[in-house]
């Protein structure tokens, strides 16, 4: 019989209940990639990650990251509350404020905000951002939503992009067709053709600043039952980054200098989240891109397996 200690946080949100779950295995450098999906499945969260020594020496710590379905490279969600339960316990050098955590695509930056032991905020760097051509098959995304094309948002198209994870960008209309949106994923799988089977994530420009910050808004979902075996995410922080991107870059927000905006998710599904996307501009284009948010504690507990 091994035990295997794990705690659970809410992340992207301020209290209890809201934002994303996640379950952090401490200590998993003697579990097969195996066990850990079937600990991850076990625990029923978009994603839960295992804390491993490193194995490079740029890294505080090494995380594995897994879905309910599967291993993924890079998250964003299991980024930032796997670096509050590192700050918490007491696992990171003494006043780390800044550090990288080894993921599948290579270091990922993290920064603290307040008391270094008990971080208010934390911020996740972003690598480059990358999309692919606009999808011309507007009729047949719209119907993979339930949607008509006239709520799909003109002017505005359908992309692939990611900065180490990719997603499918699909803009709409207003707030309220964000919330109609359900995903047909044989009608989803019809309009991709060849393309790549990657999470949907659907959004729209939510008009006046947000009252945390100052920052532009948008209201967001996303869809993955056909990738990761997640109906719905409640808060997608490796979407986040592409999507501020996205907004810059489409003139969707302004781009002048540094944009700050605050992606509200899952809502729709019972688990409102704030997802804070910073984004540094220059002649229109996007660079340098952080997404960051607040971590509650929910559960600690013991894992025993055979």
């Amino acid at each position: 019989m091994g035990e295997w200690r794990f705690v659970q946080v809410d992340v992207f949100t301020e209290r209890v209940f809201g934002g994303n779950p996640l379950a952090v295995v401490f200590a998993a450098d003697g579990l097969e990639a195996g066990v850990m999906q079937q600990i991850a499945r076990e625990m029923n969260c978009s994603e839960t990650t295992f804390l491993l020594t490193a194995t490079r020496g740029d890294c505080a710590g090494r995380v594995r990251i897994f879905t309910p379905a599967r291993e993924v490279p890079f998250a964003g969600h299991p980024t930032i509350g796997t670096a509050w339960v590192l700050a918490t316990e007491g696992l990171l050098p003494a006043g780390a404020t800044r550090f990288n955590l080894e993921e599948g695509i290579g270091p990922v930056e993290v920064t603290l905000e307040g008391d270094p032991e008990n971080p208010s905020f934390l911020w996740m760097r972003h690598g480059p951002v990358s999309f692919g051509p606009e999808l011309g098959n507007r009729e047949g995304f719209a119907r993979s939503l339930g949607l008509e094309v006239s709520d799909l948002l003109a002017g505005c198209p359908i992309r692939t992009g990611s900065t180490g994870s990719t997603f499918l960008y699909v803009p709409l209309r207003d707030r309220e067709t964000v919330d109609r949106a359900r995903l047909d994923v044989p009608a989803l799988l019809d309009a991709q053709g060849e393309g790549p089977k990657v999470g949907v994530f659907v959004f729209a420009p939510d008009p006046g600043p947000a009252p945390d910050r100052g920052a532009a808004r948008v209201y967001s979902r996303m869809f993955a039952p056909h990738t990761s075996g997640v109906p719905e995410d409640p808060a997608t922080g490796s979407a986040s980054g592409p999507l501020g991107a996205y907004l810059v870059e489409h003139g969707l927000v302004a781009p002048a200098g540094t944009v700050d905006i605050v992606s509200a998710q899952g809502v729709k599904m019972g688990r409102p989240s704030a997802v804070h996307i910073r984004v540094h501009t220059r002649n229109g284009r996007a660079g340098d891109i952080a997404v960051g948010g607040r971590v509650v504690p929910v559960i600690e507990g013991r894992l025993r397996l055979p």
